[in-house]
């Protein structure tokens, strides 16, 4: 099976070297030794500050002072301040991580639906097949084309041997003969859209016995990869591990954009209560 490239960078990583700089943002009871007149404004700077952090974690933006912004809030002068120290604290990669982090965020919100249906129909779930999804497809940034250069979306690889009736598109892969990669130009299945390729992918794992021991594998990763492998899904011997890790970093994404929302959600409490204190 063809594998394409894919960056090593996890949003779990991005949002991990970010911890120090959200945590620079002073309480409530920390800007008691700030001017007086900064207090009235303390809420919607909480607010603002937290809501661009996570904006940064869950979008990948890299500009905090972008006119979107801007609009959206007046920071007083100590709040422009605060915002200068955060970007101070961050690590000089941050905005490197952020834009591969942005972009496999983005691309893995692409296919949720589908994903979702897939991983219902096959018992596993949705973060697995969106892995399979990305491992496949280098996190959608090298799909299979058509000569012309069209999308195939054809995000699992699937080459168009068997029962295949559908368009093809070929392309160049690379295979292991007796442990050693071999590079060849193989025919894929090319789909007139995403939904028809997660429902042919799960069609194809449901009728082939030879899946059988990733059904159902619920959540469990290695489960699912081991039995993708043992099936003959894909030649290389190391493939199983490759799935793994890569769901591994699906499913920490999604906890981080979960915890991420939490804090908004959290932040916007707290500035609620604030207000209502002033």
């Amino acid at each position: 099976m063809r594998q394409a490239d894919f960056p090593s960078m996890t949003m779990s990583g991005l949002a991990s070297n970010l911890q120090p700089a959200v945590a620079t943002i002073p309480t409530k009871a920390a800007s008691s030794t700030a001017p007086a007149s900064a207090g009235s404004n303390f809420a919607a700077l909480f607010g603002d500050v937290r809501a661009d952090v996570n904006e940064f974690i869950q979008h990948g933006s890299s500009d905090f002072g972008s006119p979107a912004m801007s609009a959206m809030s007046t920071l007083s002068a100590e709040g422009q301040a605060y915002r200068e120290r955060l970007r101070s604290t961050m690590p000089a990669a941050a905005t490197d991580d952020a834009d591969t982090a942005g972009a496999q965020q983005g691309f893995l919100a692409s296919i949720a639906p589908w994903a979702q249906e897939a991983g219902v129909r096959l018992g596993v779930s949705a973060d697995l097949v969106a892995a399979h999804a990305a491992l496949e497809s280098g996190w959608g940034r090298h799909p299979l084309r058509q000569a012309n250069g069209s999308d195939t979306h054809n995000l699992f690889a699937l080459k168009s041997a068997g029962n295949w009736r559908g368009s093809v598109a070929p392309s160049l892969t690379t295979e292991y003969e007796n442990g050693s990669a071999v590079k060849k130009t193989e025919t894929f299945r090319s789909y007139p859209d995403q939904a028809s390729a997660f429902k042919d992918y799960a069609q194809l794992l449901l009728n082939n016995p030879r899946y059988r021991s990733a059904l159902n594998a619920g959540s469990d990763a290695h489960a699912f990869a081991q039995g993708l492998a043992r099936g003959g899904y894909a030649t290389d011997p190391a493939y199983a591990g490759k799935l793994a890790r890569v769901a591994d970093q699906v499913q920490t994404a999604r906890k981080s954009v979960q915890a991420g929302a939490a804090a908004t959600q959290a932040a916007a409490a707290a500035a609620k209560i604030d207000q209502s204190g002033d």
